[in-house]
């Protein structure tokens, strides 16, 4: 452990994102301030402690817990099994189901297939 005098107004930098700083002294008591990035969780030490111990205790469960929780979640509705003959159109003609039209390729002309066949 590294242990550091420090006076009021004064920093402790922890790596290069961490600054401690003595913001007040009363008797025995010292007031910090803590300057960190949000993605770095700072807690007082009985509080990280508490937060372990619910961590560690949500994390186990068990089968009486399963039967608990069935029995508070409700099924939700039913749903319709088959739908009505309007909302689905016919499988039978795809071009039909799609909305598109048949698209042919464009017929050669009797000229156009001599002048391929004299080439």
């Amino acid at each position: 452990m590294l242990v550091l005098s420090r006076q009021r107004d004064e920093t402790i930098m922890i790596g290069d994102e961490i600054e401690i700083s003595v913001v007040d002294i009363r008797g025995d008591k010292v007031r910090l301030g803590i300057n960190a990035p949000t993605r770095i969780a700072v807690h007082r030490k009985e509080v990280y402690d508490a937060i372990r111990v619910e961590n560690a205790q949500a994390s186990k469960i068990g089968p009486a817990d399963l039967d608990t929780l069935a029995q508070t979640i409700k099924p939700g509705p039913a749903r319709r099994s088959t739908r009505s003959s309007t909302a689905s159109p016919s499988v039978s003609n795809p071009a039909a189901t799609l909305g598109a039209t048949t698209i042919r390729p464009p017929m050669s002309s009797p000229s156009q297939s001599q002048d391929k066949s004299s080439a």
